[in-house]
């Protein structure tokens, strides 16, 4: 699975970088298609992406499991109705396995340059394990690759350990340290508890209280797990999940009685899991709910009121050694600071490895928020793809149904560019001018631009441009078939063999 650096390019069809469930998805869908002539570039030493790298305690997903798997693998016998995150990487290994892709997957090969030639209708990739020159680009390194570690004053002067939730190393923790946990996000709740059970002390320090609903988490039974290895049942289960999770979408738009609802939800689960006033009060989230996502959790609660806790209401502000200094001025004396802050999720750092025609850096083309057609296709970049990218991701609902869709309208594009002899597809400008200003109206009333600010929305632009301002239904009828009009298109006569002059 992995590939030496040589002189010779590796000449390849379709190069997929990124071994998570986007490349996995894809290069699934190409070897089940016949398609041989394919490459997935993955910089780690191992596939699963996400799932690979995010191995802190208490990983897990808050998708139900037979909604956050592939519709068209095989179903898998899941333990619990969340899956845990081991359980899930070990899915997608499998996955490789059984559909035959470890020849076509070169591990320890990161991308440090992708460029558009116009000369020869194709990308020319420069990878750490050699050059490869591909026909068509898919970009599916998704939105949670590169953590984000806020600018605080002085961190580089810790005495103790810092590590990202995304980063962990299983000898990180012997027991009995004093840990300051930054952020309260989906990350965090399933860290603090289990770090709370060995440390001296646990500080968590919080900018924003989330919104908190029951996880209420549960083994399948033998009986259950039986009757889900039915194709039929599980796929029946999928469908069943996917429309209940769809009508949370109503919440987002802010409209009653359903927002109500969700609302007294969370806050019921705060008042019963915490009954002292000052710890509910500064728990209580002062922005409407759905904004930023709305986590599931059992044990958070509980584990901010266990004795050697301390729940700081206000962000990490500096750091001077071993004392650690919050916005509301109280210092804590740590020896390992947990960094819970998310990603670069608005700003995909590989954007600027990528040059479309004319020279012009992807991430320039984004330097005011990601923009695409289709969620997918991006004008100046001809023969690419972005899988999980601008517009594409949900926040009440399976990122999984997302990017199937998103294969779905890939596939279509290769096989109309096989069936007419198209060397460059390029979706036009006016197509992704047009597909921006649909995105912008249909996020407007939205509460993630109306309810706070949240990572979903691009800083510099203030632009919604990580989720799709709809349900998953909406997208896949929106986004889930490959249309050609919209895209300038150049054809090529091929010879008797089929091959390029």
């Amino acid at each position: 699975m992995s590939r030496t650096s040589t002189a010779e390019p590796l000449v390849i069809d379709v190069a997929i970088v990124g071994a998570g469930f986007a490349g996995i998805g894809m290069a699934t869908q190409l070897a089940r298609r016949g398609r041989d002539s394919f490459v997935v570039l993955e910089r780690a030493g191992g596939v699963g992406g996400t799932w690979r790298d995010n191995t802190y305690p208490g990983i897990a997903c808050d998708i139900p499991a037979h909604l956050y798997s592939f519709s068209f693998r095989p179903p898998w016998d899941w333990a619990t109705l969340y899956p845990q995150g081991a359980e899930i990487r070990r899915y997608l290994e499998q996955t490789v396995v059984d559909e035959g892709l470890t020849p076509h997957i070169r591990l320890g090969c990161e991308l440090r340059d992708a460029r558009w030639s116009d000369a020869e209708s194709r990308w020319e990739i420069e990878t750490s394990a050699g050059a490869v020159c591909a026909r068509v680009l898919v970009m599916a390194v998704g939105r949670l690759s590169e953590p984000h570690i806020p600018d605080i004053d002085g961190l580089e002067s810790f005495t103790g350990t810092v590590v990202h939730t995304a980063q962990w190393r299983d000898d990180l923790l012997a027991g009995g340290e004093r840990i300051g946990v930054v952020g309260t996000g989906a990350s965090a709740v399933q860290v603090i508890p289990h770090l709370a059970a060995d440390a001296e002390e646990l500080v968590v320090f919080s900018r924003t209280p989330p919104y908190v609903v029951p996880r209420d988490d549960r083994r399948f039974t033998v009986e259950e797990r039986a009757e889900l290895a039915v194709p039929e049942r599980a796929q029946a289960v999928r469908q069943d999940m996917l429309a209940d999770a769809d009508r949370a979408f109503r919440q987002r738009l802010g409209l009653r009685p359903d927002i109500d609802a969700i609302r007294e939800r969370a806050s019921s689960h705060l008042r019963r899991q915490v009954a002292a006033p000052g710890l509910r009060a500064a728990l209580t989230p002062d922005y409407e709910i759905g904004c930023k996502r709305i986590l599931l959790s059992d044990d958070f609660y509980p584990a901010l009121q266990r004795p050697n806790v301390v729940f700081e209401p206000s962000a990490l502000d500096s750091v001077v050694e071993c004392k650690a200094r919050a916005v509301s001025g109280q210092t804590y004396d740590l020896d390992v600071l947990v960094m819970a802050t998310g990603f670069e999720a608005t700003r995909l750092p590989a954007a600027v490895r990528v040059r479309g025609r004319h020279g012009e850096v992807l991430d320039d083309h984004w330097s005011a928020g990601m923009v695409s057609f289709a969620s997918t296709a991006v004008h100046g970049f001809p023969n690419m793809f972005v899988l999980d990218g601008p517009n594409a991701a949900l926040g009440h609902n399976s990122a999984i149904y997302m990017i199937e869709t998103q294969l779905d309208y890939v596939v279509g594009a290769l096989d109309h560019m096989a069936r007419n002899a198209i060397v460059a597809i390029e979706v036009t400008a006016a197509a992704e001018e047009a597909y921006t200003r649909e995105i912008d109206e249909r996020s407007a009333s939205t509460v993630w631009l109306t309810g706070c600010n949240s990572w979903y929305v691009d800083p510099r632009s203030g632009r919604l441009t990580l989720l799709w301002p709809g349900t998953a239904v909406s997208f896949r009828e929106r986004n889930g078939t490959f249309d050609p009009t919209p895209y300038e298109i150049e054809s090529r006569p091929v010879d008797e063999g089929g091959r390029y002059p």
